[in-house]
Formats: C-alpha cells, structure tokens, sequence
C-alpha cells in the first residue's frame, strides 16, 4: 500500500486527557490491558500515544469503520476503565472522532 495511503478511510478517534498524581500503578495495568483488549476487536487498525510531564496525554485509536470506533466506545470492559478513570485518573479529557482525509509518513534516512 502507498504510504500517502496508509490510514485513509479509517476512523481516528483522538483521546486527549489531564491526567493527576492519583495511583500511577494501577493506571498502568489498566492502560496496557485496555490497548491488548482495543487490538482484539474488530476493525481495530492500531493506535499512537503519548503524555507530557505535566500529565497532558492524547492517544490516538484508529479503527476501520464508524461503526468499530462505536463499538469500541461502549465495549463493557472499555466503559467500566472510563468510569474508573473518571473517578480516579483523570482531571479533564476529551474525545474527538473524525474521518481520515490524507495520511503520510516521514523517515529521516
């Protein structure tokens, strides 16, 4: 597949999220359980992250169709982490879904 082409037609789903100081540890198992669950299910095509000192994150799924990045969204197992992240991990976040347009890469040789 060209590599101008790579993610077109994929749905992005784009998790921007503050975390806090609260229980470091179990955020871990829960984030590295939720990205090995997220790689199971159907229409699943990859996902990029990352977080900042000042606990700033934004973790990029990508899925192959609105309906997946859906079904994603309200899995039972996904829905219980987010209340507890709700509740316990995160200051503020916010989710912003979109059509991917245009995709390319860049690798320094």
């Amino acid at each position: 597949m060209d590599v101008e082409q790579r993610r077109v037609g994929e749905v992005a789903v784009i998790f921007t999220s503050t975390r806090n100081d609260v229980d470091h540890a179990s955020y871990d198992v829960a984030a590295i359980a939720m990205d090995a669950l997220a790689a199971q299910q159907p229409g699943y095509r990859g996902v990029e992250s990352a977080r900042g000192p000042d606990g700033v994150g934004l973790t990029i799924s990508y899925w192959a169709d609105e309906a997946a990045a859906i079904a994603w969204r309200d899995h039972p197992d996904h829905a219980a982490i987010r209340n507890i992240g709700r509740a316990r991990w995160y200051d503020s976040y916010r989710v912003t879904v979109c059509a991917v347009t245009r995709s390319y890469d860049w690798v320094r040789s």
